[in-house]
């Protein structure tokens, strides 16, 4: 009996997959893919060139530091214009701009120029960053709920493009390290700007970019006065837990790699980053087979316990096969906790605020990760690895005592969503 189920749970997981491919087409996802591994590379790919070209670490780490700034401070404007405006010209210019911030980048490191002046160019390179990943998720809930698609396959959507983030950010450092090693992080990040212009460019003119066309919204006199749609209060405890999440990557980061200098093995540092970005991949696609009956919140719950309880034994982990077993384990809990919250965050803002609401959970986590790696980095370096990987299992627990106490919400069909449905429905009814 037992064995007569799997077959189905795994065809229907299969099946989710297919239905939301079956959305964009073969092409979307592979375009939106590369689009974004710019976004991956170039963070760690400017304190390698800089670390290089000046012999600064201090100046590496501000460029570094400057570049995370500018993505944080500015993702939530290319999300709120993308709404305003539609996704096509919004990243057509921000793709453009970034390869030719990244270009000048590598130039002005190449060149030897001041600290200050390659600070500032970081900062341009963050803050034109066009945001792949997050349109992208944008877009497809855009095309599964024009489509009627059923809630199961919203999910698949959402951990679909969920893992589509994690293997960016493990494929991203990785070879920004390889070509580091086999000749110099400048071309790494060369082929950023390159690669940012030609997949930003493909997926802005995707023609499912008109499915998060610019919104369209009852202008109704609560509206008329607030300027834009409100978005309830929940959505700040579901940003406030993507930043606790941020803080446990960079957390983990800094003991990662301050345990595997303090053994020897500096090279084994990407590596095991890289293992447990893979399990948390395997884990988001497997997010799709989760029954429906669980709903939001409790995954949420779930989610966040289980990466509380998973990184406890990092504590006490001090060679290098257990740090790999211990943080492959871990990385199981990190994707679904992202999927929930973002499921939940399209359940909780207005359609014509999603691309904002995306673009400022993105920045959340982004900028959880950049400040815990610089607290929890000297942490490490003056009581051990053991104080970094303490920092991450408390920003576990403190994001386990949000997802108990906060009231998402626990089902779509807000009123907004309702019309912009019909309006969508009685638009293609129009000759």
């Amino acid at each position: 009996m037992g064995t007569k189920e799997r077959p189905r749970v795994r065809r229907g997981t299969l099946d989710r997959y297919r239905e939301v491919i079956g959305l964009t087409g073969p092409l979307l996802p592979c375009v939106s893919f590369l689009g974004r591994l710019p976004t991956a590379t170039i963070q760690f790919g400017s304190v390698l060139l800089v670390a290089r070209t000046s012999g600064s670490l201090a100046a590496a780490g501000l460029t570094g530091g400057a570049l995370a700034l500018g993505q944080v401070a500015c993702g939530p404007l290319v999300g709120r214009l993308a709404d305003r405006h539609g996704q096509r010209a919004v990243v057509l210019v921000c793709s453009l701009a970034n390869a030719l911030a990244v270009a000048a980048l590598v130039m002005g490191a190449l060149a030897g120029l001041p600290t200050p002046v390659l600070a500032l160019l970081g900062a341009a390179a963050g803050a034109t960053v066009p945001l792949v990943g997050p349109l992208a998720r944008t877009r497809l809930v855009a095309l599964a709920r024009r489509a009627g698609a059923p809630e199961p396959t919203v999910g698949a959507a959402l951990g679909f493009e969920s893992t589509l983030d994690e293997l960016s950010f493990v494929l991203g450092p990785a070879l920004v390290g390889l070509a580091a090693v086999l000749a110099h992080p400048a071309y790494a990040l060369a082929g950023a700007a390159v690669l940012v212009a030609t997949c930003g460019t493909g997926f802005a003119l995707h023609p499912t970019a008109r499915a998060a066309g610019p919104a369209r919204e009852d202008p109704g006199p609560a509206r008329a006065r607030a300027g834009r749609a409100p978005v309830p209060r929940s959505v700040h405890a579901l940003r406030a837990a993507l930043v606790l999440q941020g803080a446990m990557f960079g957390a983990c980061q800094a003991g990662i790699t301050a345990l595997t200098a303090r053994l020897g093995q500096e090279d084994q540092a990407g590596l095991v980053y890289a293992a447990m970005g893979v399990m948390s991949a395997v884990a988001g696609l497997g997010m799709a087979a989760v029954p429906a009956r669980l709903g939001l919140p409790a995954r949420w719950r779930l989610a966040t316990g289980a990466a509380l309880v998973l990184s406890l034994p990092l504590l006490r982990t001090d060679g290098l096969p257990g740090l790999y077993a211990v943080v492959s384990v871990l990385g199981v809990a990190y994707a679904p906790h992202l999927i929930t919250v973002f499921g939940l965050t399209e359940r909780t803002v207005p359609p014509s605020r999603l691309s904002e609401a995306m673009a400022i959970a993105t920045s959340a986590l982004v900028g959880g990760q950049a400040l815990a790696v610089a607290v929890t980095g000297r942490l490490a370096e003056s009581y051990g690895p053991s104080a970094a990987f303490a920092a991450a299992s408390t920003a576990a627990a403190l994001a386990f005592a949000i997802a108990v106490t906060a009231r998402p919400p626990t089902h779509p069909g807000q009123a907004a969503s309702a019309l912009h449905a019909r309006v969508e429905g009685e638009r293609a009814r129009t000759p």
